[in-house]
């Protein structure tokens, strides 16, 4: 396919600096393609850059699809566009002990991606040297520093640049969530069991003449129970959900971890089931098919409503046979707190175990101050944190051990006072 014809405005190295500046964005996560470069070149050529606040919302209205994304856009068209005072912003973050300014607060999301994104891996720069100081040895201890792979695992998903996100994806898919079989009451035969199986043992006694030669012997079966998974892809969890689902698409895919079924559903607005899109081999064809099914990515919370749909839809269909529930939200529902408690209870009561990943957890002086955390606290049987790889990695304690409570007894004495 032919392009169309390109009139580049006067001065070629604007459009060159515009595809500079697209590549940034790219790499800071934004969905930005050839065409919305192109695109952008010819609304800058319209409007003109007489005024930077003209030519900053022709590029916003370019290159920015999603309300997340204006805030890394901000961030890199004042790095990228050389406002003075936003590079110092962006040399506070990558050099911390440069200035007590930056080391007062830690750095936005945003601005940790953006600065990733332009510099690019790019190392900063020396420091000048001061003729006038005396030369000193400096001896740094670094034998109890934790490899990049080990920060990584306790990092905070929201707080992870482009590169340290796509790192972590890859060790999600590498991650197990083994869970051991349930004993049935229905028996089958054993050559050693412990427990004699009567009726064979006379059906064996009456094809020998009555003479009852052997005991037979029989155990219970084993079946595996059926992961029933539903995440909350609201705005406040957006970027938590999708490493999450990351994570529960290895999980389902993985051949011989046990799970009889691993169902998947979403929640913002309305409820979303995406079990099939877990199916697909290729973990970004089945997230972006899943992301594009749930058409409330993003947006606001209904949890009641959606746990009332779950119960009313779906519970008989997928929760037979003791499934455990893996409930990921942040709790943070605006709707009626006594239908939410109603729900869960039914949830609850519907589930061989109700386990709740909350991201909050990650702060040490969290309360369930929230009315719906308060709502669904007393129905769920362990209460973990879900913000980082090492939280998805302790989810196997909770699943092995029936007695697991996780955060569930601290927040029930911290509601209690």
């Amino acid at each position: 396919m032919q392009l169309p014809e390109l009139t580049l405005p006067d001065d070629p190295k604007l459009a060159e600096n515009i595809t500079h500046f697209a590549r940034a964005l790219r790499r800071a996560g934004l969905p930005v393609g050839t065409h919305h470069t192109l695109d952008a070149i010819r609304a800058v050529e319209a409007v003109g850059f007489t005024d930077k606040t003209d030519f900053y919302w022709t590029l916003h209205a370019c290159f920015v699809s999603r309300p997340d994304h204006a805030q890394v856009f901000t961030q890199l068209f004042r790095m990228f566009w050389r406002d003075p005072k936003q590079i110092e912003d962006l040399m506070a973050i990558m050099l911390p002990a440069m200035s007590r300014l930056a080391q007062s607060r830690p750095p936005d999301p945003g601005d940790t991606r953006a600065s990733a994104a332009l510099t690019d891996g790019a190392e900063p720069p020396d420091a000048p040297e001061d003729e006038s100081s005396e030369e000193t040895e400096i001896e740094i201890d670094a034998s109890r520093t934790m490899s990049a792979e080990e920060r990584l695992r306790s990092l905070d998903f929201e707080q992870m640049t482009v590169e340290e996100a796509a790192a972590a994806r890859r060790m999600l898919a590498r991650l197990t969530l083994p869970v051991a079989p349930l004993r049935t009451r229905r028996a089958k035969p054993s050559p050693q069991g412990a427990r004699i199986d009567t009726a064979r043992t006379l059906r064996n006694a009456v094809r020998n003449g009555g003479e009852m030669r052997k005991l037979s012997y029989s155990v219970p079966r084993l079946r595996w129970p059926a992961l029933v998974t539903i995440c909350d892809i609201s705005g406040s969890m957006s970027q938590y959900s999708r490493m999450v689902l990351h994570f529960l698409h290895a999980v389902a895919n993985e051949k011989g971890a046990g799970w009889a079924k691993v169902h998947g559903f979403t929640f913002g607005t309305r409820l979303t089931n995406i079990t099939r899109h877990f199916l697909q081999r290729d973990v970004d064809a089945a997230l972006a098919a899943a992301g594009s099914e749930a058409q409330d990515w993003e947006g606001g919370t209904r949890l009641g409503d959606c746990l009332h749909t779950f119960n009313r839809d779906w519970s008989r269909r997928v929760m037979g046979q003791g499934a455990v529930v893996l409930l990921i939200t942040d709790g943070l529902d605006r709707g009626d707190p006594d239908v939410l408690a109603a729900e869960m209870k039914r949830l609850h009561l519907s589930a061989r175990r109700v386990i709740w990943l909350n991201p909050l957890l990650r702060w040490d002086g969290f309360a369930p101050k929230a009315r719906g955390i308060a709502a669904m606290l007393p129905h769920v049987d362990s209460l973990r944190a879900g913000h980082s790889i090492k939280s998805l990695e302790d989810l196997a304690m909770a699943l092995s051990d029936r007695d697991d409570r996780g955060e569930k007894d601290r927040l029930h004495r911290a509601l209690s006072d």
